[in-house]
């Protein structure tokens, strides 16, 4: 079986649900005996309903915080991603680079050395973010703050100075209030990349936002430091930032092969019920490739099942509501 051809696909980008939905029930229904036709199938009726879809924008700017201490669990990989698919789908999308390893700006594809302005100097020297912000050279609509090697040395400097947990929150409300001064369109996300650790930049990370998106790897260790992030998001809430809530956990190196990831996964969706992403990212050679090119996956390989997971993901999060759980349920909500 042949998967749609991009001119198919393209005609049906701008169609509605009945065409998308016509057009999936033309392909060849393919049973378990060929798990690689079905796979084929099925990503080719992902790619019909996926492809091309507008999202509506939010009424406000969404700021959403990508964290989780451990490292290698697709922090960067989810937030690019994420943040090329919603601006694939006409949405105004803002990435700051928080990780002093720039690599959510490597695979943005805008420059990060020594000389180019960053989030340092907005956090250390007050610079208006508008100044250092740079465009994706791959998707329209999507804007990127840089991370430098400075940044590594933030921590060290913010250490010393007044209103230290605060300094991204007033320099992201002062971006959105002089775009509103300007009569200039606001961001309708803005995403903010972590490093794998709980210091001050972190600590930044958590009282500029108001969402907590955490990527889970579908594996035991990746489970032993959830309780712990979510303890520190308790005591950001009630002391720094009472408006702050996990809203959305995305499961993320998903194999389907084996039993280890279905538990994981299932034992993350019994005790956050609300916050799990329905959609989850299967391991893929092709999201790892994408940033040795500069592209995030979405424009590297958009049919690949990588691609389409973070398209699912995507529309399923602009979905989603926004408000904080009730008082009584968890931060990350819980049963």
């Amino acid at each position: 079986m042949s998967a749609p051809s991009d001119g198919a696909v393209a005609v049906v980008a701008g169609g509605d649900d009945a065409q998308r939905a016509e057009v999936a029930g033309s392909l060849p229904e393919v049973d378990d005996s060929t798990p690689l036709a079905r796979e084929v199938a099925d990503d080719a009726r992902r790619r019909i309903a996926l492809a091309g879809r507008p999202l509506a924008p939010p009424p406000r700017t969404r700021v959403l915080t990508v964290a989780n201490q451990k490292g290698g669990v697709g922090k960067t990989t989810t937030t690019v991603n994420l943040a090329a698919a919603l601006a694939q789908a006409g949405l105004r999308v803002v990435v700051l680079d928080s990780d002093p390893q720039g690599n959510a700006s490597t695979a943005l594809g805008v420059e990060h050395h020594a000389e180019v302005p960053g989030l340092y100097d907005v956090l250390v020297e007050e610079v208006p973010l508008e100044d250092v912000l740079q465009p994706c050279p791959d998707v329209p609509g999507l804007l990127c703050a840089p991370a430098t090697i400075d940044l590594a040395g933030a921590e060290i400097e913010l250490v010393s100075m007044v209103a230290r947990e605060t300094r991204l929150r007033v320099a992201v409300r002062g971006y959105l209030e002089r775009c509103e001064a300007r009569g200039e369109p606001r961001p309708d996300y803005v995403f903010v990349d972590c490093p794998p650790s709980l210091g001050l930049l972190t600590l930044n990370a958590f009282v500029c936002a108001e969402e907590v998106l955490i990527p889970i790897q579908c594996e035991y260790y990746a489970l032993e430091g959830l309780s712990q992030l979510l303890k520190n998001i308790d005591m950001i809430t009630r002391h720094l930032n009472p408006g702050l809530h996990v809203s959305s956990i995305l499961l993320t190196m998903y194999d389907a092969r084996t039993r280890l990831a279905a538990q994981v996964a299932e034992e993350v969706r019994e005790h956050f019920p609300r916050s799990v992403l329905r959609t989850t990212v299967p391991r893929s050679v092709r999201v790892s490739e994408a940033p040795s090119y500069g592209q995030t996956v979405m424009t590297y390989d958009p049919g690949s099942s990588g691609a389409l997971s973070y398209l699912a993901a995507a529309q399923e999060l602009a979905e989603r509501p926004t408000t904080a759980p009730a008082a009584g349920g968890t931060a990350a909500g819980g049963r």
